[in-house]
């Protein structure tokens, strides 16, 4: 994992054995009803032109991107949605196979379903029955957060819904033309600025009014705080998308290499032939500017196809035929 601000890996099945753990290939029709947005065919510059990030997570060189025309989910996935995946098919997630999941730590509220920290950034717990449906392990639920994104999803998870519903993880390049929302050049997709002409913030990333201190906040903060926010706060970008930063992750359906830039094809690239570990966009709640700042538009981070955590959820896009 590049970095653990963002989320701690787990174990991963060899990329080739990923297809197998999904059932790629099954179709069942129009079932996901997330509602969506068509982006036009268009060139964009993509990577970070402010020189923001991190050398070794691989935003540069700028390059330049042609992309054939696609239909973009508005939101990321909800756990309504995903919950309807689940009932439909009786899957189990890569989170309830293993039993745990990652947490932040200061949401923990029973330090005995603790089973681990990471060794890097001890603010990440391994928790005990943590998954999609306890966010915050054994306790916690989802009834509240119907239009919250889904999170403790793998990229295996992830995959397999789409395949379920007929529908595909974007690119990395669909993902940052649309998340960009016609913005090029631009650190977010409102602009260049973090917060607007009044001081408000536009995204849902580290909140120290929430947590009660910088980050990382390692001590508990009570029992329902819940995290995420509605997949329709703030406002949409310039293409009618909602929060492509902040909030949750998102996997797209690239492998990572931060070398891959350098010879990028222009034309729909579709990320490297090889490597254990997908690319995951927009940041989440837990980036702060003390630490983690990659809940830009052309920030990138990766992680193991089996690894899930809090902050993890993910889009879809329509499956080209």
């Amino acid at each position: 994992m590049s970095d653990a601000c963002c989320m701690p890996g787990r174990g991963s099945l060899p990329p080739d054995d990923v297809g197998a753990a999904t059932g790629r290939g099954v179709d069942t029709g129009r079932l996901h009803k997330v509602d969506q947005r068509p982006v036009a065919a268009g060139t964009f510059v993509m990577g970070d032109a402010h020189g923001d990030g991190l050398r070794a997570d691989g935003e540069l060189p700028l390059h330049v991107v042609e992309l054939s025309g696609f239909v973009i989910d508005e939101t990321a996935v909800t756990t309504t949605d995903f919950a309807a995946f689940v009932d439909a098919t009786g899957y189990r997630t890569s989170a309830e196979r293993a039993g745990t999941s990652a947490v932040f730590g200061a949401l923990v509220a029973d330090d005995s379903t603790v089973v681990g920290r990471a060794p890097t950034a001890p603010w990440w717990v391994e928790v005990r029955g943590a998954d999609w449906a306890h966010p915050e392990g054994p306790g916690s639920d989802i009834a509240t957060r119907a239009d919250h994104p889904v999170v403790h999803v793998s990229f295996v998870d992830a995959q397999a819904y789409c395949d379920w519903a007929g529908r595909s993880l974007p690119t990395e390049a669909q993902w940052e033309y649309a998340a960009r929302g016609g913005l090029h050049g631009a650190r977010f997709p409102w602009g260049d600025e973090l917060v607007d002409a009044s001081g408000v913030r536009r995204c849902a990333i580290y909140a120290p009014d929430l947590w009660g201190a910088p980050f990382p906040a390692e001590q508990g903060i009570g029992v329902g705080v819940i995290p995420t926010m509605p997949v329709r706060s703030f406002a949409p970008n310039g293409f009618g998308l909602w929060q492509t930063v902040g909030n949750v992750w998102e996997w797209c359906a690239d492998r990572y290499d931060p070398r891959y830039y350098r010879h990028s094809p222009r034309q729909d690239p579709t990320g490297p032939d090889r490597g254990a570990s997908r690319v995951l966009r927009g940041g989440s709640y837990l980036c702060d500017d003390s630490y983690c700042s990659r809940y830009r538009v052309a920030a990138r981070s990766h992680n193991t196809v089996e690894s899930s955590s809090g902050n993890t959820g993910f889009r879809t896009v329509a499956r080209s035929r």
